[in-house]
C-alpha cells in the first residue's frame, strides 16, 4: 500500500506520517511549513506574550504526546513547501504522490482547483479537529472548550469535499477524559485519538467499508475563522484555569464513535 499524506510540520502531523510508513510500503508526505514556535513568531498566529503563554502550553501537550519534531522514517519522501503554496503547484510535480492507493489530509491549507477534484475522485479522507457538523473551520477544539461544550472535544473523519469540513463522515474520533486534567492535553488527545483511529481502520482494510453519513448543517454551533482567535479570547481562556475534573459532559450525536 502507498499512501500520499497532505499535512504541516508540527509534531502531530509528523507523528502521523510515522504511523503511517509503519502499515504502508510507501509515504508521499507533502508538508505545508509553518513555524515551530508559534506565539514568539510572527506566522499563521501573531507574535504576542498572551499568544506565547497560550501556546506554551499547547506546545507542552503536543510535546508528551508526540514527542519532539524530529527526522521522518526511510519509507517516508517529504517534499517541503511553504504554507499556502499548495494550490500553486502543478500536478507534474506531484506525479508520483498521485499515483498513491490511499489519500490522507490533515492540517493542509485549503485545497483547490485542479487538486481537489484529483482527491475527491480518489476518495480523499480528511481529519478534521472538531466534531463536525457542530464545529467546523479552525481552532475547533479551542472553541468547543471556550463554550463549555468539552463533550464536543474530538475529530471527523469523512471524505474531502470541496466544502470546509463537510463531507461525508465515516467516524468520530474523541479522547477519554482519564488521565486528562488539563484542557490543553484533553483536546491535544482527540488528535491521537483520530490517528490511532484511523491507522487501526486501514491496518485492517475497514476504512472504505464504513458507510458515510452526509452532514446536517442545522446542528452547526460555531464556524470559527482564524482571525476570530485573538489575544482576547486567549487571555479570557487562560484565565479561566479550567480542570477537567470538574466539567461535564453531554455528548451529541456521533457518527460510529471511536474513543480513546
Amino acid at each position: 500500500m502507498r499512501v500520499t499524506l497532505f499535512t504541516s510540520n508540527q509534531p502531530r502531523h509528523l507523528s502521523l506520517a510515522s504511523k503511517l510508513s509503519s502499515i504502508a510500503e510507501e509515504v508521499f508526505c507533502i508538508q505545508e511549513c509553518n513555524t515551530v514556535h508559534p506565539g514568539q513568531v510572527d506566522d499563521f498566529y501573531k507574535k504576542s506574550n498572551i499568544m506565547q503563554n497560550y501556546f506554551q502550553r499547547v506546545m507542552k501537550s503536543e510535546k508528551d504526546l508526540f514527542g519532539e519534531i524530529s527526522f521522518l522514517p526511510v519509507n517516508v519522501r517529504t517534499l517541503s513547501i511553504k504554507s499556502g503554496d499548495l494550490n500553486g503547484i502543478e500536478d507534474t510535480v506531484l506525479e508520483e504522490a498521485l499515483k498513491a492507493d490511499i489519500f490522507i489530509v490533515f492540517g493542509a491549507s485549503y485545497i483547490k482547483g485542479w487538486l481537489i477534484d484529483f482527491l475527491i475522485d480518489k476518495k480523499a479522507l480528511n481529519i478534521h479537529l472538531g466534531i463536525s457538523p457542530y464545529y467546523r473551520g479552525t481552532a475547533c477544539n479551542f472553541w468547543a472548550m471556550y463554550d463549555d461544550n468539552p463533550s464536543h472535544v474530538g475529530a471527523t473523519i469523512h471524505y474531502l469535499s470541496k466544502g470546509l469540513d463537510n463531507g461525508r463522515i465515516l467516524f468520530h474520533a474523541l479522547p477519554l477524559v482519564k488521565d486528562s486534567t488539563d484542557p490543553f492535553f484533553f483536546t491535544m488527545k482527540s488528535v491521537l485519538a483520530s490517528h490511532e483511529a484511523l491507522i487501526y481502520n486501514l491496518r485492517h482494510n475497514k476504512i472504505f467499508q464504513l458507510e458515510s453519513f452526509e452532514q446536517d448543517k442545522k446542528k452547526e454551533i460555531r464556524y470559527s475563522r482564524n482571525k476570530d482567535f485573538d489575544d482576547y479570547v486567549a487571555k479570557e481562556f487562560l484565565q479561566r484555569d479550567l480542570v477537567m475534573s470538574n466539567v461535564d459532559f453531554n455528548y451529541p450525536d456521533l457518527v460510529q464513535p471511536f474513543f480513546f
